[in-house]
């Protein structure tokens, strides 16, 4: 099977000379880019952190040229240039599509012609024409452009950052070019494709044709829906099986078409689909009934299911005790705590930019590892940095902006700094904490972070309607001390990618009275569930981050200085944005954010600002409309 496919030839770098690798991921959702040298990860970014526009899909002019200026290279210097899938199999697919449901999906197949014949299907051109813009370049000049396939760099960006030697990898997302699930053992530096589940045939839309049905937004919506299911009944599972998906005893699937419009049509589903459900889809921003609910709760048990079933199929054909997991599927939390506690791998190791962003990733390894055939090093450590893989800003270059613009500060040491934070969160306030590289993946992880004390029962309200401003069900994270998790939960495992769920420790837990227990959907939030209440979810569980001193030892202290002043050796962690808004980037973005929200304090390295301190800005909400609804 050939994988890339060169479009251009260029010079190698001469002997003992590093070799760097531009990865791209573009033209979808959550563009991206990284430069690899020499097969270690120097840097990655999404463009939507540079554009402020969520998932920006553009080609990632801002994410490279970061990317480059980080390594201190030109465009000219790189070795290879690498897009993320092969759009010329992916046309090959739209048109195939097209062919098999005529003469219906006529206007979807209108709608999407002209984009693909203007640009898509000259991609090669238009990413030569992008290139040679940004790096002022002749087109001769430009470096060697590969191509790989979408689940090839899925599994690579599973696979090739893992800590192991050997591991199964599976892939799971909406589609590539025609794969939709796709199996691959990763050895040493070799990575072979094993089978695949083809389009239309497909778990991650499935899961999006439900996040559409109950009103949310395809593409960001999905993890709303994995968070709303905790309130509901599994009641339609038994339907969603019987009429939606065919799940085989392997894991294996196929859907009934019928009731689904994404292969011929502009919508997810379509009105055989609202019959089985009780009626049209809910309305976007309109209440979220008991409906929503229980069909949230019962497409994440159907889909928890399929992906243990598929794990389960997977460690036995290829006699594997590891797992790399990489596809939007992926960043279901739910589904891969389950899949570790119950299901057959001693560890599993997650992309943590598991979407389309971490293709980026995928490619420029791809070329490193296969295109040129060169080895890898596995110590026991994964090797994406903790994700820590954006700008960072140094205290010289916030102080000297801040003092630039007039705006109320104080410097601190670490030494002063950390105990004085957990004294503030001790006293429930809310604190934007910006510090290190930013953090690439759709989580914050400590680099760019809205931080709370976890044992206020009315910090998960208070954050997500007066901070976040986005719907009062959605959960919050704990990041935790490594070496304390199994204090609080019941894992024994890293998870620093925030990217798996565990339940907590029964000798945590509150027990609800014989009246808590009737309460019902949206009723049962305010019923405090454990000693850390503000991000316990109404299920007993938590999606869980394990801090560790190697890879961010600021954010390892400022937990173990709260630990020491209260005992509790975890903290609310929560995305530095509003609804709508890509985490912030830069100083600029999080002082924005923090004087636009209700947050009391912001920290930008070691420079401390207070909101009462700051000036009085006039009350204007009109700022809400540059970001649309996620």
């Amino acid at each position: 099977m050939l994988y890339f496919r060169v479009q251009q030839t260029r010079t190698q770098a001469p002997s003992g000379m590093a070799t760097n690798i531009l990865g791209l991921s573009a033209y979808y959702h959550d563009s991206a880019a990284c430069l690899v040298r020499d097969g270690e990860i120097l840097a990655a970014a999404q463009e939507e952190r540079f554009t402020r526009i969520k998932h920006d899909a553009g080609f990632p002019r801002s994410a490279i040229g970061y990317c480059l200026e980080e390594a201190g290279l030109s465009l000219a210097e790189l070795d290879h240039i690498v897009f993320y899938d092969k759009p010329l199999i992916k046309f090959e697919r739209l048109l195939e599509t097209y062919l098999a449901y005529a003469p219906r999906g006529l206007r979807s197949f209108f709608a999407a012609m002209p984009i693909w014949l203007k640009e898509k299907l000259l991609l090669k051109d238009l990413l030569r024409k992008e290139l040679t813009a940004l790096g002022g370049l002749e087109r001769d000049a430009l470096p060697q452009l590969l191509f790989t396939q979408h689940h090839q760099s899925h599994a690579a960006s599973a696979f090739y950052p893992s800590p192991y030697e050997r591991a199964a990898v599976l892939c799971m997302d909406g589609v590539g070019e025609w794969a939709t699930t796709s199996v691959w053992l990763g050895q040493g530096h070799r990575l072979t494709p094993v089978w695949e589940i083809g389009f239309p045939h497909s778990l991650g839309l499935l899961y999006s044709a439900f996040t559409y049905f109950t009103g949310f937004k395809v593409n960001s919506g999905e993890y709303k829906l994995m968070g709303l299911a905790p309130y509901g009944e599994p009641i339609y599972t038994e339907l969603i099986l019987d009429k939606l998906l065919s799940l085989k005893d392997d894991g294996t699937f196929r859907m009934d078409m019928r009731y689904f419009n994404y292969a011929n049509g502009l919508t997810m589903t379509n009105k055989r689909f609202d019959a089985l459900f009780g009626g049209p889809p809910r309305k976007p921003e309109s209440p979220v009934t008991k409906r929503e609910m229980d069909i949230a709760r019962s497409i994440q048990a159907v889909t928890e299911e399929a992906v243990l079933r598929l794990g389960r199929t997977v460690a036995e054909e290829l006699e594997a005790d590891r797992l790399c997991l990489a596809g939007g599927v992926a960043l279901n939390c739910v589904a891969n705590g389950r899949l570790l506690r119950e299901g057959p791998f001693s560890d599993i190791w997650i992309q943590p930019a598991a979407g389309d962003a971490g293709g980026a990733v995928g490619a420029a390894l791809c070329a490193w590892h296969l295109f040129l055939d060169k080895p890898r090093s596995v110590n026991g450590a994964d090797r994406m940095q903790g994700a820590y893989l954006g700008p960072h800003f140094d205290n010289d270059h916030i102080l000297s902006w801040l003092q630039a613009e007039n705006i109320p500060h104080q410097r601190l040491d670490d030494a002063q700094l950390m105990p004085k934070l957990a004294e503030l969160l001790d006293n429930e306030n809310v604190i934007g904490w910006f510090q290190g590289r930013m953090e690439f993946g759709p989580r914050a992880l400590g680099g760019r972070s809205i931080l709370g004390d976890p044992r206020s029962p009315k910090m998960q309200s208070v954050m997500n309607l007066k901070i976040k401003y986005r719907e009062s069900f959605r959960p919050f994270a704990p990041s935790i001390l490594a070496d304390r998790v199994a204090d609080f939960f019941a894992y024994r495992s890293s998870s620093p990618y925030m990217l798996m769920v565990a339940p907590v420790n029964e000798a945590k837990r509150i027990p609800m009275t014989a009246e808590q227990e009737q309460l019902f959907g949206i009723d049962k939030l305010n019923v405090p569930r454990s000693q850390i209440p503000a991000v316990t979810h109404v299920d007993y569980s938590a999606r869980l981050q394990t801090v560790h001193a190697d890879t961010n030892p600021r954010y390892h202290a400022l937990i173990r200085a709260f630990a020491d002043r209260t005992g509790c050796p975890l903290l609310i962690n929560t995305s530095f944005n509003v609804r709508g808004e890509p985490i912030v980037c830069s100083p600029q973005d999080a002082y924005r954010c923090f004087m636009r929200t209700e947050m009391d304090y912001l920290v930008l390295e070691n420079c401390l600002l207070s909101k009462k301190d700051q000036p009085e800005l006039p009350r204007d909400d009109s700022w809400k409309d540059e970001f649309a609804l996620d």
